[in-house]
């Protein structure tokens, strides 16, 4: 009898922590509806519907023994049903073909590309010769040439010549789908081009927030010079056009990249101080030092605060997320409750996944929400074990607090963070240390007074010390991130297993009792997975001009040039920290190279397909252009690769070739299949 009430006290504990675990729930509802191999149909979605509103009613009304199954049911169904909303809210025309030609659009984002161009995003789009109808809602154009690095103003309509063509899909099968992620940002085209920007109309007198942050971020450089300021931009408005390569690459290896993205150590920050210095400032007024007046007119303060820099910084996920939290606690300090919980996260995450259910495919989510849930319960814990014991000094609070959070934020996104960009930082723990208090206790506090000093024109004050601290965090990146052996490289996992490894984590973390421990069977499954992963032994991209070969030595690329960004993932994901030339030593010069008892053969351009006299049956051929002979190989040319995109080729022990393509991978879906979209949309 006794086991049995354990088991059942056991059982209601963990249904109490049933609101912890409904994002987590909701979330796999949304992951069934980006996993499907064909986009679903309205009546299935309907349904989908239709069975979360059964369920929920269910719950209520249903035996209470089967309740929690019908919480399950109704949660994955409506984040399924939400995830196909959301697909068909954001529909907009994607070009089906290369577009060489004008280009006219406004200003509403500034942005630089993985090799440091500027990049300038339009909407209100305008092409030649294409129908309003097929023109697509927003398009992405990276500026080179002599005007490369030209900023356009906020909001103003400009017109250039630029080659654009469709999103590309994933640079390997199961790899990042660039498809889906425009598809959902709106951005129907994407392209470069080598003339000016010309101005076609100037910036309306209307407000918008875009305007601003680039307003302030100029006001920003007139008084900080460099990298410096380009640093400072970035911390106080989010615009990171002005960072160098040099600059994000010493700022990720030394694990001090979290600094740029305006997230819950910028927003705790920015509102502690504001609630403190408002708490101070109205506790020194009679009327309002005795009671809790003050705290709560701080509180409001500090909210109004939050949301004008969630609005500045340009509302990406982790600053949506650190907004939420913010303002659950405000909510808590002025309804006089506990101010931060992990039911705080939850509400978070399930607002976030409401508003925007593709975010749980992004790292962005997924670092965020894992830093904060690990920071919640180890602090929580923490407070737990110190109850009743005398305070310690500020300084002790100021030195282990700033240690703990660095720590446990650094190991809860680490394993996120290896998945998705195939780098561990080896002393990234020691780069926080000697940068995050500076931020706390100097940066943060200086960039709130710049900004109330901005109408008095005093900003240069404030700037000019906040630059001195930006100088020294960027001086410990530079020295940390070249110190030998700073950065590890590891493969990609396989696709199930940073799932299993999150499932095992949130387990370990929501669950309420020593059930939790149930987490480690998927996190151990995980590694296992990530550690005894097999990259595949050909890879091919979707233009058929780039060939990759894993040989003893790493992958060997056909190319020493061109199609720079898929062979720099290719790269990451092996775990192998060479560059696009190293690896393409190794090719031979005739085009051919040996797998099993065959060859690959890489015959780029018209030159390499003129060139091609035949191949054996065990042999791969790669063309960039249409082939038309009739061979006994296996044959990828440009007709079939616009049809399967990047392929995956694994020579399996028996000599037969097992290949995957990305449209195998992805599956039918809206923002991959034109006929598709013009069923669904006519567009």
């Amino acid at each position: 009898m006794s086991l049995i009430r354990d088991m059942q006290s056991a059982l209601s504990a963990e249904l109490g922590q049933g609101f912890l675990f409904a994002p987590v729930v909701f979330g796999m509802g949304i992951l069934l509806f980006f996993q499907m191999g064909a986009e679903p149909r309205a009546a299935l979605v309907w349904a989908s519907f239709l069975v979360g509103c059964l369920s929920l009613g269910l719950v209520f009304r249903g035996p209470e023994i089967l309740r929690p199954v019908f919480w399950l049911t109704a949660l994955v169904a409506f984040g399924f049903a939400a995830a196909a909303w959301r697909s068909t809210q954001v529909a907009a025309p994607v070009l089906n073909w290369r577009y060489y030609g004008p280009v006219e659009g406004r200003v509403i984002g500034l942005d630089r590309s993985a090799s440091g161009a500027l990049r300038v995003t339009l909407d209100r789009v305008t092409l030649a010769r294409m129908s309003p109808r097929e023109t697509p809602a927003r398009v992405r154009i990276s500026l080179y040439g002599s005007y490369a690095e030209q900023r356009p103003s906020a909001g103003a309509r400009v017109i250039t010549t630029a080659h654009l063509s469709p999103p590309s899909g994933p640079a390997e099968p199961g790899g990042f789908d660039f498809q889906r992620h425009a598809w959902f940002t709106q951005t129907g085209g994407v392209g470069y081009t080598r003339v000016p920007l010309l101005l076609a109309a100037y910036p309306s007198d209307a407000f918008s927030f875009f305007k601003l942050r680039l307003a302030l971020s100029d006001k920003v450089t007139q008084h900080l010079n460099g990298q410096t300021g380009a640093f400072a931009s970035a911390l106080m408005t989010g615009d990171r056009s002005g960072l160098s390569q040099e600059t994000l690459h010493d700022l990720r290896h030394s694990n001090l990249a979290h600094l740029l993205a305006i997230s819950g150590l910028h927003m705790g920050l920015l509102v502690g101080f504001v609630f403190a210095a408002l708490r101070f400032g109205l506790s020194l007024i009679p009327a309002l030092a005795t009671g809790s007046m003050v705290k709560k007119l701080a509180s409001v303060g500090g909210l109004i605060a939050a949301a004008g820099y969630l609005g500045l910084s340009g509302s990406s996920v982790a600053t949506e997320r650190a907004f939420v939290m913010a303002a659950v606690a405000l909510s808590a300090v002025m309804l006089e409750r506990r101010a931060i919980s992990l039911r705080a996260v939850a509400l978070a995450a399930m607002i976030i996944l409401l508003r925007r259910p593709e975010a749980i495919t992004g790292p962005g989510f997924q670092m965020s929400f894992a830093a904060t849930t690990a920071l919640v319960v180890v602090f929580n814990a923490l407070s737990q074990r110190n109850a009743g014991k005398p305070p310690k000094s500020f300084l002790w609070n100021l030195v282990s607090g700033t240690v703990i959070s660095s720590a446990v934020a650094g190991l809860a996104t680490l394993p996120i963070a290896a998945a998705h960009f195939n780098n561990i930082a080896q002393f990234g723990l020691i780069a926080n240390l000697l940068s995050v208090p500076l931020m706390g206790i100097w940066v943060i506090p200086l960039a709130v007074l710049a900004i109330c000093f901005l109408p008095f024109g005093l900003e240069w004050m404030p700037l000019r010390a906040m630059g001195w601290g930006l100088d020294w965090i960027l001086g410990v990146a530079h020295e940390v991130s070249h110190w030998e052996g700073a950065i590890n490289k590891v493969p990609a996992p396989p696709s199930w297993a940073l799932f299993a490894l999150c499932l095992g984590l949130l387990a370990l973390a929501l669950m309420a009792t020593r059930a939790r421990f149930v987490g480690l069977v998927p996190i151990c499954l995980a590694l296992f997975g990530w550690v005894t992963v097999e990259r595949p032994d050909v890879l091919i991209s979707d233009t058929g001009v780039l060939v990759g070969v894993l040989k003893d030595q790493g992958r060997v690329l056909s190319k020493d040039k061109g199609s720079g960004f898929v062979a720099s993932v290719w790269l990451e994901n092996d775990g192998d920290a060479r560059f696009q030339k190293v690896a393409a030593l190794g090719w031979p010069k005739d085009r051919m190279i040996q797998l099993g008892t065959g060859q690959v053969h890489a015959a780029s351009g018209k030159r390499g397909l003129r060139a091609f006299t035949g191949c054996n049956a065990a042999d791969i051929v790669v063309f960039s252009e249409k082939f038309e002979g009739a061979v006994n190989c296996t044959v990828f040319d440009q007709t079939r690769l616009r049809e399967t995109g990047s392929v995956a080729v694994k020579l399996l022990d028996d000599g037969t070739l097992d290949i995957k393509t990305a449209r195998q991978m992805a599956g039918r879906r809206v923002w991959n299949d034109k006929a598709l979209r013009k069923q669904r949309f006519d567009f």
